[in-house]
Formats: C-alpha cells, structure tokens, sequence
C-alpha cells in the first residue's frame, strides 16, 4: 500500500481489480463515490455480465480503492480547433478523476482504454509521470506557436492525487520559466498550493484562474461531486487568489435542470463578493454513458423529480438527451435554455461581471526553454 498526500492507495493488479468491481453488491450508491455503477466500455467486443455463485459474498461490503498508474505519454499537449471551446490547446496531467462528478463529461474518454465510464474513471487513473519532459520538448521545437494552454481541460488537473504526485504543479513551474501563459479550471482548493508561482505570473498577465460551483449545498454537492473541495471553501479559494493579485472567473456549471440551476444567481454574488473578474456557464451535457449514469442518479436521489428534469434536457437538445452539434452543445436550445442565458446575461449585467471564459493573456514574453545539446537564443 502506497500513501500519497493524505489517501492511501492500494497496490491491486489489474485482474483484482476488475474482480472486485464486478463482484460488489449492486445498490443504488456508494458513499463517497458519484456512481456505483460500472457499464462496460462502449468498444469492447465482449461484454462482462455480474455473475453471484455463492464463493464471493465476503467481498459484498468491500469499497472499491483508488488505483493508480503511471503512463508514458507520447504527447502533451493536446489540440483543440472546435469553435466552441474559449482555448486551442490544452495539457491534462491525469485520466479519470476522483472527485466522481456524476455529471462530468470527461467520462467516456475512459472507455478508450477499455475501461468503464462509471465507477472505474473514479478508481482506476493515470497520471503522466512524464509530462514536464514531453512539454519541454514540445515548447522548444521551432515551429510551436505560442497561445494560452488550458490546464486540465478535460479531467480536473488538482484533484486528490495531485497532493502527493504534483505532476501539475511542475507544469506550472515550466511554464513559469519560460513565461508562458496559462488558464485554469478547477473545483479545488489545492490550487492556492501554487500561489507563488501563479501570483508571479499574474504580473506578466500570464494567468487566470477559474473555479467551478455548481451548487452552494453541500447535501446535493456530497451525491453529485463527492470528493471536490466543498462549495464555501471554493468561494474562500476565489478569495485567496484574488487578494494575491491572481485574476479570477467562476464557472457555474452544469446548470442541471430543476437541481440546481436555481442557485445561478447565488454563486454569481457570491463569487463576486469574493473578487471574480467574469463568469461562464455550461448546460448540462450528456454525452455516451453519461446519459444512463445520470439517470440512475436522478432516480435514487430524485426520483419525484426525475422524468421532468430530462424532458427538459430533451426539449433543450432538440428532442434528444445530447446533441453534440458545436453551435449549441454548451448552451442548448429552447425555452429553457434562453430562459437561463437571460438570467445570466442579467445578473452579470447587474454585478459588473464579465460574461464568458475567452481571455486575452501575454503570449509576447514567451521563452523557448533549451534542451540539452541546443544552442542558446541570442534574441
């Protein structure tokens, strides 16, 4: 048993592993977990069917544990030409994600590994040992281009694991270097571990960071973000970083039908009461397995509520559970959907808070950084 930071994580080969996801009792949760269910992959040619034959019930009250892996990358960073999305390159130190959002719409990229969208991109995840080197290298070559990097675009680059491997916090200790810019999505406070190198960079105009609250219960936070940084203390981490001259947004999303979106104008107070510049928002998405882990979701903890709140999803994705179409992916159609974007284009009015996540940072002071055997730029 290894020990990172403050969790514990057990050293379980690949085959146990799957024994004991598929070997734990089926209910509707899993305390600490955002789902207790694991569906296979969705490219797997041969699909696992749970089987019960009396030799492993002492298993049955066994929670899953984290495991963790190294990866080699063969890549770094990653590009992005959807018109859609506020960056065109992004750097994601980990797969999976143990803060479990029930929601989060980096789930089915698990199922390229063949693992599970479900419980396994919570317990089983990857972490890129070789990051810093792979960016060192792509940074220097001759023909890169420098433009803001988004860190951890996909799964959040400050979640649990990051305590002990501090695999992000030596990207940013690079990009500091060489002076490049860099935004940043999390729903942690173990950000403000970083505020040396982040408030030496908001000097330069190289940074900005945004937080994501979805909701300001910590009853409805605990079953749909169970292991995230509670909501008062991520307004308190929007606080810290804005009183160390660190530019900072609030991202409320998803806005979740009849869940949450009630509280928009909530956490846009109180966020800027905590010193945000701007503010985002993201409609519910539901791409792949999300849509069946979600509904499970609603079901036990909101069953009354359930078949409304996804025919309001349907009626705001052109009578689909997901349309993926870029022009209205982020938003969505329809009433609802216009309803929630005036709220939000009036209470940003309202507070003075700028709308949306495109940001103009310094992309004139970058240094290429030199390699071993490379010759020093004059200029």
């Amino acid at each position: 048993m290894k020990h990172l930071g403050d969790l514990y994580y057990h050293s379980t080969t690949e085959f146990e592993q799957i024994i004991l996801l598929m070997t734990l009792p089926e209910q509707d949760e899993i305390k600490g977990r955002g789902t207790a269910s694991n569906p296979d992959a969705r490219f797997l040619e041969n699909t696992r069917e749970r089987i019960d034959d009396g030799w492993l019930t002492a298993e049955s009250n066994t929670k899953p544990t984290t495991t963790v892996v190294e990866e080699k990358a063969k890549r770094i960073i990653s590009s992005n030409n959807s018109p859609d999305i506020p960056f065109t390159q992004s750097i994601n130190p980990y797969r999976g994600c143990e803060h479990g959002c029930i929601y989060c719409y980096a789930r089915p990229a698990h199922a390229y590994m063949d693992l599970s969208p479900g419980l396994d991109f919570e317990t089983r995840l990857f972490y890129k040992k070789n990051a810093v080197e792979l960016l060192k290298r792509e940074l220097s070559a001759p023909t890169y281009q420098c433009s803001p990097i988004a860190l951890g675009g996909n799964t959040d680059a400050y979640q649990p694991i990051e305590r002990g491997l501090k695999v992000t916090r030596q990207i940013i200790e690079l990009l500091h270097e060489t002076r490049h810019p860099v935004t940043i999505v999390t729903k942690s406070s173990l950000v403000e571990r970083d505020l040396d190198l982040l408030s030496s960079m908001a000097k330069d105009n190289l940074v900005k960071v945004f937080i994501s609250i979805t909701t300001l219960n910590n009853i409805l936070m605990q079953s749909m973000e169970p292991r995230a940084t509670a909501p008062a203390r991520r307004l308190q981490t929007l606080k810290t970083l804005s009183q160390a001259g660190i530019p900072v947004g609030v991202m409320f999303a998803p806005v979740i039908p009849f869940i949450n979106d009630h509280e928009m104008e909530t956490v846009l107070e109180q966020a800027n009461s905590a010193g945000i510049e701007s503010a985002g928002y993201v409609l519910l998405r539901l791409p792949h397995e999300i849509k069946t882990l979600f509904k499970q979701w609603l079901q036990h903890h909101y069953p009354d509520k359930a078949e409304h709140v996804m025919s309001v999803i349907r009626q705001s994705r052109g009578g689909k559970d997901y349309d993926a179409d870029y022009r209205q992916r982020l938003k969505g159609t329809g009433v609802f959907a216009d309803l929630i974007q005036q709220r939000f284009n009036k209470c940003c009015a309202r507070l003075g808070i700028a709308k949306g996540e495109h940001i103009q940072l310094n992309c004139h002071s970058f240094i290429k950084p030199v390699l071993s055997g490379q010759q020093q730029q004059l200029f």
